[in-house]
């Protein structure tokens, strides 16, 4: 069993940076690396994801903003989160695929003030 762990997250103010990383508790090999959230009384909605051949792809109320990116290392993936906005106050979740399986992390708290 593979456990992700997510760090990164806090409390930042309107238009600061944080970034995301997560991290498997061995070593994997996922096809699909992404990033959702979930907001307080909404459902989890996907925010970026990077896949074979490091395609990418990005919500559209990310995109512009949020930037992914991966090492072998693992590997870890990375969310570099500018210009952020109160609206992305959420628990931030990666999610790893592979060809069999489907992981998910306990998620890291991003909190925007206005």
């Amino acid at each position: 069993q593979v456990q992700l762990v997510e760090s990164g997250g806090g409390l930042v103010q309107t238009g600061g940076s944080l970034r995301l990383s997560c991290s498997p508790s061995r070593t994997t090999s996922p096809e699909t690396m992404s990033w959702y959230r979930q907001a307080p009384e909404k459902h989890r909605e996907f925010v970026s994801g990077i896949y074979l051949r490091s395609l990418t792809m990005y919500a559209d109320s990310v995109n512009g903003r949020f930037t992914i990116s991966r090492d072998k290392v693992k590997p870890t993936v990375y969310l570099q989160m500018n210009s952020l906005k109160p609206e992305d106050t959420a628990v931030y979740y990666c999610n790893f695929k592979t060809r069999r399986s489907d992981y998910w992390g306990e998620g890291t708290q991003v909190t925007v003030s206005s």
